[in-house]
């Protein structure tokens, strides 16, 4: 669960970059001093997310080889989404202020939907892993 909690996290972690940092350009990771610096700081968060994408699709491929993939492998990408955007939208917008998901606007319900969607991405996770348990899969062999 943890290495597809890794995907998980990366997964997130990109669709945040390329989403609200490139496509929209609402923000970059680091927007408290100059644009260089926020550009720099998006290339630095992407570089990471691709090295945890990397790594945790090898470790994958290690757990698929040897037949040790728990069953609950989708619970765990859904706890790395749900982990990325919650640590994000609290630790990053509101106790370290690096970054808001936009600026020159309410940003009150941009934060409301952030991190709703964390939870519900939480809750998904949840809701698999307790599938898996009643469905009696949670052993590691696949």
């Amino acid at each position: 669960m943890v290495v597809c909690g890794v995907i998980g996290v990366a997964v997130m972690a990109a669709v945040d970059e390329i989403v609200f940092h490139q496509i929209l350009g609402w923000h970059h990771f680091y927007d408290r001093s100059t644009n260089s610096v926020g550009l720099m700081s998006d290339g630095l968060l992407h570089t990471g997310e691709l090295l945890a994408l990397i790594a945790g699709f090898f470790l994958y491929a290690d757990l698929r080889r040897t037949r040790t993939l728990a069953p609950v492998a989708w619970a765990g990408v859904f706890l790395g989404l749900g982990i990325f955007q919650l640590f994000d939208g609290i630790v990053d917008h509101k106790l370290l202020r690096l970054h808001q998901i936009r600026y020159g606007v309410d940003v009150t319900p941009y934060d409301w939907a952030w991190n709703i969607a964390g939870l519900l991405l939480l809750l998904t996770s949840l809701m698999l892993g307790l599938h898996a348990r009643r469905s009696g899969r949670t052993g590691t062999a696949r």
